[in-house]
């Protein structure tokens, strides 16, 4: 099974909030006002990082960092099932007309599947995953409680006990 599950070291910024980086994927880094704003901005920093790598003609990234103070990060479900595509079309060593054929589009409806900067639904997606063989899975789990909080809070924090 694939996962685009990565972890991500956040720590406080310089001056105020939370930022956000990526051992595995070094071009995403983001940052946020709280912990819980840093978590949202770093999965859409994830996905559009992630997005990047096809369209370098370069393989995904693999999930190797871990760590007791990293935390799992992963992109939107919608960016995760297109990233699955490009990954399978890829390795399977499809041409776009070989694509269109095989889930039965027109060819440029399938190169709009397979523009990472083009949105496509999650149904077409999951259809076009079948199509390769492949079954797209979603599941549900508890949303993580929030973090430390950010170096500006605890900053206000000192001063108010003061």
């Amino acid at each position: 099974m694939t996962k685009f599950t990565f972890f991500a070291q956040m720590e406080p910024g310089d001056r105020k909030g939370v930022v956000v980086s990526f051992p595995d994927v070094p071009e995403a880094v983001t940052q946020g006002r709280d912990y819980v704003d840093a978590r949202a901005m770093a999965e859409e920093a994830l996905g559009l990082a992630l997005l990047t790598y096809p369209l370098r003609g370069l393989p995904l990234p693999k999930a190797v960092a871990s760590g007791r103070k990293l935390v799992a990060i992963s992109p939107a479900p919608d960016v995760a099932a297109k990233l699955a595509v490009l990954d399978a079309v890829r390795a399977a060593g499809m041409t776009k007309s070989d694509f269109a054929r095989l889930i039965g589009k027109d060819e440029r409806e399938a190169r709009r599947i397979l523009d990472a900067r083009h949105p496509t639904k999650l149904p077409t997606l999951a259809g076009a995953l079948a199509r390769l063989g492949k079954r797209l899975v979603i599941s549900v789990e508890d949303a993580p409680s929030p973090g430390p909080k950010s170096h500006h809070s605890v900053t206000n924090e000192t001063r108010a006990a003061r």
